[in-house]
C-alpha cells in the first residue's frame, strides 16, 4: 500500500485540528482565548511593540478581542497601532490600520467566506517592515515550533517581509500535533502562545 504524500498528510492534519478547535464549546473558546490574550499582554514582545498585526477571528479561531479592549482602555497616546490582514490577488496580503476596530463600522466589510475585512479606503496601508509584532493564527503546531496554516499560504508569503517583527503563533492546546509534515518552505516560529502559557523556541 503506497504511503500518503506530504500534501495529503498535511490536509488530513489540518482537517483534524480545525475539527478539534471547533469541538470546543463557545464558552471554552472564550475562556481559553481570554487566557491566551492575558499571556500575550504579559510578554516583552507585546510590551515593546508599537505596531501590532492581529486578525478578526472566524469560526473556531483564537479570539483576540481582549487585546483590542485592553488597547482601547489605554490613554490615546499610549495605544498601539493595530493592523489587520487583507488578502489580495495572487495569495498576497496587505496590512491595514483601520479607523476603527469595530467590525460594525464602515471601516469593515464582509469578505470571502464571511471573514471581516478592513476597507483600505477607510484606513491606511502599513508597510510590513513597519510592523513590530505579528500575532498569527494556525490550524496546528508541533513541538519543533512548526506552524501549519489554513492552506492558502498568505502568511507564508507575508511574514518574510516583516523584517523587524517578532512573530507569535496563537492556538489552543487541542491544536498541538505530534509532528507536522514540514515542507521545504516551512520556517519554525520563535514563539507560541496557548491557554497554558508562552512557549519559546530555544
Amino acid at each position: 500500500m503506497p504511503m500518503p504524500d506530504k500534501a495529503a498528510l498535511r490536509k488530513a492534519l489540518r482537517k483534524e485540528k480545525i475539527k478539534a478547535r471547533e469541538a470546543l464549546t463557545p464558552e471554552e473558546r472564550a475562556e481559553k482565548s481570554r487566557a491566551i490574550c492575558t499571556n500575550i499582554l504579559q510578554t516583552p514582545e507585546y510590551a515593546k511593540a508599537k505596531v501590532v498585526m492581529i486578525y478578526k477571528f472566524v469560526k473556531g479561531e483564537v479570539q483576540l478581542k481582549a487585546l483590542e479592549e485592553a488597547n482601547e482602555a489605554l490613554p490615546e497616546a499610549e495605544r498601539k497601532t493595530f493592523v489587520y490582514p487583507l488578502c489580495i490577488e495572487d495569495r498576497g496580503m496587505l496590512a491595514i490600520a483601520p479607523q476603527s476596530c469595530d467590525t460594525d463600522s464602515p471601516a469593515w466589510k464582509k469578505g470571502a467566506f464571511g471573514i471581516p475585512e478592513p476597507v483600505p479606503e477607510q484606513g491606511r496601508v502599513v508597510a510590513p517592515e513597519d510592523i513590530d509584532l505579528v500575532v498569527s493564527p494556525c490550524s496546528s503546531f508541533d513541538e519543533t515550533f512548526m506552524r501549519l496554516g489554513m492552506g492558502g499560504g498568505y502568511y507564508d508569503r507575508f511574514l518574510p517581509k516583516c523584517v523587524k517583527a517578532d512573530v507569535m503563533l496563537v492556538a489552543y492546546e487541542c491544536q498541538r500535533a505530534e509532528q507536522i509534515p514540514a515542507e521545504d518552505w516551512d520556517v519554525p516560529v520563535p514563539c507560541i502562545v496557548t491557554e497554558n502559557g508562552v512557549f519559546r523556541k530555544k
